[in-house]
């Protein structure tokens, strides 16, 4: 595969650390070839949830080279923690209208299943979201693993790596909001600031550069979004962080150096960002689509921030290439919870 600088960091990294990854997708092609590559290049260890023969029969029908001796197989329906994961379970969500039935009848999802073995220390983190929306993939996360305790938002970002060396961390950034807030307040937006600053630094080992995008550069427009970014700036600076931030900037103002001097000339970050902080969930989606599509990047995500122990989400349009890479990532969050 022709792996990108960056993914190649993350995968050695990865590497290093040896944590164990649950995948509840466990006879989807694009998986078990990702799997069949973690595995020979012992990266992690793969936990896949499902019936044996089930996968076994997959990986024969897509001629997968992956040794399933290497692997642990668990099958949700009949694992001999299924009994303990049930009463956790009813214990967990008891006051949220989950009866006894209803969590042994949640349980037999593989994605539930996989959250838990994530919250009973089972396993270091979850990848999912191949053939799974990511309400149906984080769900289970946000209801069984929940948040850090000093985190009030769970967000999410891409981490995206393009071949235009000039702009960014050397053409590579965090998107964020892209998957999971529909429309961020101003408290949201901070909280999504400070999650991908850390990010950023856990992933790539540098000083993050963050940038409030907008359709308006320092007041050339007024409107309520602006209002909110501009608070969102206000509650930053309130909270002392140790990245320099700036907005509400408008897209070239944070990338190119020549139109950040002219609309931003005092501004810290601007002509040289490495995190865009978009204003809602339509702007981050498109936006990172669009990078992807146009500039053939690689888009990493969207990676899950917030939580409690790693869950991460995948595109139902993700390439095996883009699971490995999110199988990476998720070890690196593991080893840094």
């Amino acid at each position: 595969m022709d792996f990108s600088k960056v993914e190649l960091e993350l995968l050695q990294k990865a590497k290093m650390y040896k944590k164990k990854i649950v995948l509840p997708e466990s006879t989807d092609k694009r998986v078990l070839n990702a799997v069949s590559y973690i595995t020979n290049n012992d990266i992690c260890d793969i936990i896949l949830i499902g019936k044996k023969e089930d996968i076994v029969k997959k990986i024969k029908e897509y001629s997968v080279d992956l040794d399933i001796n290497k692997i642990k197989i668990v099958d949700n329906l009949a694992d001999n923690k299924r009994q303990e994961y049930i009463n956790t379970l009813y214990e967990l969500r008891k006051n949220k209208n989950v009866d006894y039935e209803t969590a042994k009848r949640l349980l037999e999802d593989e994605t539930y299943y996989a959250a838990m073995m994530v919250y009973k220390h089972d396993a270091d983190g979850m990848v999912s979201g191949a053939i799974h929306s990511t309400a149906d993939t984080l769900r289970p996360a946000l209801q069984i693993v929940k948040t850090k305790e000093n985190i009030k938002s769970v967000s999410s970002f891409f981490l995206m790596n393009t071949k235009k060396k000039q702009y960014g961390q050397d053409g590579t950034f965090i998107f964020a909001d892209c998957g999971l807030i529909p429309n961020p307040t101003s408290e949201q937006l901070k909280d999504i600031a400070i999650s991908s600053a850390n990010s950023f630094k856990l992933l790539l080992n540098k000083e993050p550069k963050v940038a409030f995008l907008s359709y308006s550069t320092y007041g050339s427009a007024k409107g309520e979004e602006i209002d909110k970014i501009k608070n969102a700036i206000k509650l930053l600076e309130e909270e002392n962080v140790d990245f320099d931030f700036d907005g509400e900037l408008q897209l070239d103002a944070a990338l190119e150096k020549d139109v950040a001097a002219l609309k931003a000339p005092s501004s810290k970050i601007a002509g040289q960002a490495n995190i865009l902080i978009f204003p809602n969930l339509d702007a981050g989606n498109i936006g990172y689509k669009l990078v992807q599509r146009f500039s053939d990047a690689v888009a990493l995500g969207p990676i899950t921030q917030g939580l409690k122990y790693p869950v991460n989400d995948l595109s139902r349009g993700c390439k095996t290439q883009d699971i490995i890479g999110v199988i990476a990532i998720t070890c690196i969050q593991a080893f840094n919870n």
